[in-house]
């Protein structure tokens, strides 16, 4: 695991063990002072496995409202929008949703400050496409279940829900 992997994982135990289990988002983003190699997870570019699904569905797929839940940067948010998908994308971290502004100052992408399990009602059955990715894994167990049931319940009738992480090592 790396050193950026340890570090954020030491901030989630810590956070954990307070009780105050997604606070630790915040702290690492505020920690790192706009440098994105402080980031284990920021790879500056659209998540590959988005790019797939969506160049596998080109032409196939209406356009039209997306949600990126834990946006991260917003590289993906950016790229359903260069899709031109109307994307809100919402992170829990003020500190990550600013840099995403920074980042992207002319971008159409709706970027908001959002707890997953204080959403707006608007955003129930809102959305024709949501996108996860990486940010149920990183959870608590015991918070894991109902966020995806949350999230589940953000798409639209009839719309999609694509979830993307990966494995961790036993």
């Amino acid at each position: 695991m790396s050193e950026l992997r340890k570090k954020a994982r030491q901030l989630a135990n810590e956070a954990v063990a307070d009780g105050r289990p997604l606070e630790w988002f915040e702290e690492l983003y505020s920690q790192v002072a706009g440098d994105e190699s402080g980031i284990p997870w920021a790879d500056m570019c659209v998540n590959p496995n988005l790019a797939t699904w969506l160049e596998d569905r080109r032409g196939s797929v209406t356009r039209q409202s997306a949600l990126v839940v834990g946006c991260g940067l917003g590289d993906d948010a950016e790229e359903l929008a260069s899709l031109g998908w109307d994307v809100t994308a919402f992170d829990i971290s003020p500190t990550c949703i600013d840099w995403c502004r920074q980042r992207f100052p002319e971008s159409p992408v709706n970027y908001l400050t959002a707890d997953l399990f204080d959403s707006p009602a608007e955003w129930q059955q809102a959305f024709d496409l949501v996108f996860e990715s990486y940010t149920l894994q990183v959870l608590p167990s015991d918070l894991r279940s109902r966020a995806v049931e949350v999230i589940a319940n953000f798409v639209s009738p009839g719309g999609r829900l694509l979830v993307i992480s990966r494995g961790r090592d036993a």
